[in-house]
């Protein structure tokens, strides 16, 4: 039985690749669910969640960083794609608060001045504040 020796990596949504050209709905969805996928991977680069792997920490770090960057590039690039302003937005502030996780100041404060919407903004700065500075 050769199948159980196929040792193929399990993909990641983001690196599926997309049938068909999305809409603005669909790309909304899509980077909700790259983010919310990507979340432990964010939360051991910035350090929240404990590592629990065998592997040596230096290079599950790296992996995890790597993991981390990969759908964070992805869920950008189907951000710019999207045409409504205000689902844009939205799509943007899943995508700050995956940055928040990973405690990739940088990312975040330059997603977040993206972000043309008041209420969304406001919203995102009474929960974070440090994006302020």
């Amino acid at each position: 039985m050769r199948w159980f020796n196929n040792k193929v990596q399990p993909r990641d949504i983001w690196e599926e690749p997309v049938p068909v050209p999305l809409g603005d709905i669909d790309a909304a969805e899509r980077i909700r669910t790259i983010c919310r996928s990507a979340t432990d991977s964010a939360e051991r680069v910035g350090g929240i969640a404990p590592t629990g792997d065998k592997r040596s920490p230096p290079k599950q770090r790296e992996t995890e960083s790597a993991r981390y960057q990969r759908a964070a590039k992805a869920a950008m690039e189907i951000a710019m794609k999207v045409s409504d302003e205000l689902m844009r937005d939205a799509a943007v502030r899943e995508i700050v608060e995956l940055c928040l996780t990973a405690r990739d100041m940088k990312t975040a404060r330059i997603l977040f001045r993206a972000i043309q919407s008041p209420s969304i903004r406001d919203g995102l700065l009474r929960e974070h504040p440090e994006l302020a500075a």
